[in-house]
Parts: structure tokens; sequence; C-alpha cells
């Protein structure tokens, strides 16, 4: 049978990951749109910043069955001191000669570019999905956690990559937990939800509160305005108000918890695709939906260790669960931060996947 490479088709990209895996891997896709529009390079920041990169498919008797993309993030390398290129979106059937067909175009674009390493999984940030799952397989992910197939870890290691990095996603059973909630002074604190009618002003505060309270994190850059708009700027469709709020002390903006309901049961029903059908979906999950996720939580670096997380995420949790809802997933934890980790445990939470970055050094 003949395998092909492709370079540069956003169809076969998309549909790549649907062709590759089976339905007990539990793989579900952003919207079409939405990947298409990553891929842009007139409409995504990270392109329109400068930043170089190439995308393929692999193609087995002309049916897409892997994806993988490439790209420099400059702004990463210059803020850390690095020199290296990474890969996203790496996506594959159980197929050695395809897996390494595509790792081998992406290596080679990052030796053209004179890197040292090549790391990855990053789609296509460490600001927004990034990890190879290791561990977890067949547990039920949620929106914007990354979902692999078992043997991606194995051909990355047959590449000559190798895993490190360690983080964890997590999952609270709010039918079980019980949260109880410290306590924050009224008179100074303040949950300001983040709702249409105030959503461009509280996400410019909770993108403010973002970079100062991840400023000193592994891998982190700063979201400028553009790219904090570009990742987060549909939010507003799917928001539930009782879920996501900027905290305000003594009026000022101190931390923020954006949290969504899990979109994974509509994008599964509509494949990701926008059709006669899709009001339908969207309307049914509206309706029905029981599970929420944590995308992200932030708290400014001067509260730091006064006990404000904590209360923001029990104070959240307790709204989630008045909802309605019986389920909160959180998205990446690294395991070099053990604070987070107990944070987790405090609140009931059980490990759902394991996630590893994976490196080659390139000589």
């Amino acid at each position: 049978m003949t395998l092909t490479l492709r370079e540069g088709d956003a169809c076969a990209f998309f549909d790549a990951p649907f062709n590759a895996y089976p339905e007990s891997v539990g793989y579900v896709s952003p919207m079409k749109g939405d990947v298409e529009k990553m891929l842009d390079p007139a409409k995504n920041p990270l392109w329109l910043s400068g930043n170089p990169f190439r995308f393929w498919t692999v193609h087995r008797d002309g049916r897409a069955i892997g994806r993988i993309i490439a790209h420099l993030h400059r702004q990463s390398n210059t803020r850390w001191g690095w020199n290296r290129a990474q890969f996203g979106f790496f996506d594959c059937a159980d197929d050695p000669e395809a897996g390494q067909m595509l790792l081998s175009a992406a290596e080679g674009f990052a030796r053209e570019q004179g890197a040292d390493e090549l790391v990855g999984n990053f789609n296509l940030t460490a600001m927004q999905q990034c990890g190879v799952m290791t561990g977890g397989f067949g547990e039920q992910a949620y929106t914007d956690m990354i979902v692999g197939a078992p043997w991606l870890p194995g051909m990355l290691a047959a590449a000559g990559f190798a895993p490190y990095f360690p983080m964890t996603t997590f999952e609270v059973d709010l039918t079980r937990a019980s949260v109880p909630v410290p306590p924050l002074d009224p008179a100074r604190f303040e949950f300001a939800p983040i709702k249409k009618s105030t959503f461009p002003e509280r996400m410019e505060e909770a993108r403010q509160l973002l970079n100062d309270g991840f400023y000193d994190n592994p891998m982190f850059v700063p979201l400028t305005p553009e790219e904090f708009q570009f990742q987060a700027g549909e939010l507003s469709t799917i928001l539930d108000p009782r879920l996501s709020s900027v905290l305000k002390r003594d009026g000022q903006p101190v931390g923020v918890i954006i949290a969504i309901p899990d979109l994974n049961g509509f994008l599964k029903a509509t494949r990701s695709r926008f059709g006669l059908s899709t009001p339908w979906h969207f309307l049914r999950y509206r309706m029905n939906r029981k599970r929420a996720v944590l995308i992200f939580y932030s708290v400014a670096r001067a509260a730091h260790s006064q006990g404000i997380m904590g209360a923001m995420i029990a104070h959240t949790l307790g709204r989630v669960q008045a909802a309605g809802y019986e389920t909160v997933g959180g998205t990446w934890i690294s395991d070099e931060n053990p604070a987070s980790l107990r944070q987790v445990e405090k609140l009931g939470g059980r490990a759902l996947h394991k996630l590893h970055l994976f490196r080659k050094e390139l000589t």
C-alpha cells in the first residue's frame, strides 16, 4: 500500500485523526473552522508575529492517517534562552512507517531553522494545549485536554525522542465532593462575573492576571492582547456566567478563574463540523450539560501565599455544583507544581491522564 507525505492540506489535517483513531481512543477535535484558523498565516497572531511553520499529513492509499505541524516560537526562545523548534498536533494511526515519516518531516524543518532541539506536543504553544498522553488511556477527556493513542509514545521513542516534564489532568466529582469555602471578607472581596455584557473588560483583566500570575512558570510567555483574543475571543458564545469570574480586592483585580461547560459531547455529536443539525445538537447540549472544565486560574503575584487561590477555586466549585454540574475537569498541572496538585487533592480530585513533553536533541 502506498504511503505519501503531503504538505499544507488543511482539510486533510483536520480529517487525519478521525481516520487514524478507533472510537475507543476517545479523540475529540476542535471545530473544523477553528483548526483551519490556527493554520492560517493571515489570521493566527503566532504566524503574524514572524514565526515560521510548516504542516504535513501522511496518506495511506490516498487516505489521511496522520498529521504534524512544526514551528518556531521565537518569543519563547528569546525569553528562556532556547534554540528549539516545536512540533504539535502529532496524531497518527498505529502505523510505524507513517509516524516516522511525519516526525522526520518535523525534524527536517527544525534542522533547516538551525534549532538545537525539537520539542512537543505544543498545540501550538505552552499557553495552549501541550503534552503527549502517556497514561490514563480510556479516561473520558474534557474540552481543551489533549487525547492521544497509546502507541504514540512508542513512535516518539523509536524516533529518538525522550519524555520529560510530566503533567497531570484531573477531575472532581461534585456529587461526592464536599467543597468547604474558606472565607473571604465580603467588605473587601467581590467576584465579578464574566458575561456577555462585561466580556471585553473582564477578559482584558483576565489576560493581565494570567500574565502576572504565571510570569515565572516554566515555558510561560506573556500573551499579547491579539494572542489572547485569538484564543479566547469566542468564549462569549459558550460561557456560563455562573462559572467564570474576576476576583477583586478593594475594587482591584487580584484573581481570575475561567471555567466553561464541557463541549466534548457536542463536538463529538457533530464531528466538529457545522451542518444542518448543528443548532439542534447545540440546544440539546445546553439543556443536558453536566460537565464543566477549568481552563485556567491565576492570582496576581503580589497576592500569592495569602490563601486567595484556594478560596477562589473552592468558591467557584461551589457555584458550579449549585448550577447543577456533576463533574469538573482540570487541564494539565505540572508535576513540578506540588502546591497546585495538593490543592486538587484537598478538593477530592483524582488524576485523569498523565502527559509528558517529548524532546530530541539535534546534532
